[in-house]
């Protein structure tokens, strides 16, 4: 037997909901945390993307229907970048919008400091952040 049932909400509603749960980073603050090993950068778009733009390098390639198993620092086939749920997890796909859902999906998983890149992969890039092609 399940709970009551929520009311339905539109994406752009069920983002805004999510955003506000947490603090999203711009592209600099994302790529000065990764220098400083503050933060772990998380790349979930499709490799068709990866292929067709670049990536950023060191950041770690989990696409997103695997995020969740290789994230959680209890799970069975965690990563060994899964260090515990202190971890700064910085989630980025193409442009912003899946990797809020993202970060807030390993929020519930207790990474508590999980957030999402505002722009994603193409914010990145505009902003003269270092690409490999």
């Amino acid at each position: 037997m399940s709970g009551p049932r929520e009311e339905p909400v539109g994406i752009d509603t069920l983002l805004e909901q999510v955003r506000a749960r947490y603090r999203r980073i711009e592209p600099r603050e994302a790529y000065d945390a990764q220098q400083t090993g503050e933060a772990l950068l998380v790349d979930i778009r499709y490799a068709t993307l990866r292929e067709r733009d670049g990536l950023v390098p060191g950041a770690l390639v989990v696409e997103r229907n695997e995020l969740e198993w290789r994230l959680d620092p209890w799970g069975s086939h965690r990563l060994p970048e899964a260090t515990g749920h202190d971890l700064r997890v910085v989630v980025l796909c193409n442009e912003g919008y899946a990797s809020s859902l993202a970060a807030e999906s390993l929020h519930r998983l207790g990474l508590h400091r999980a957030t999402d890149l505002v722009g994603g992969f193409q914010a990145w890039r505009a902003a003269g952040l270092p690409v490999v092609v």
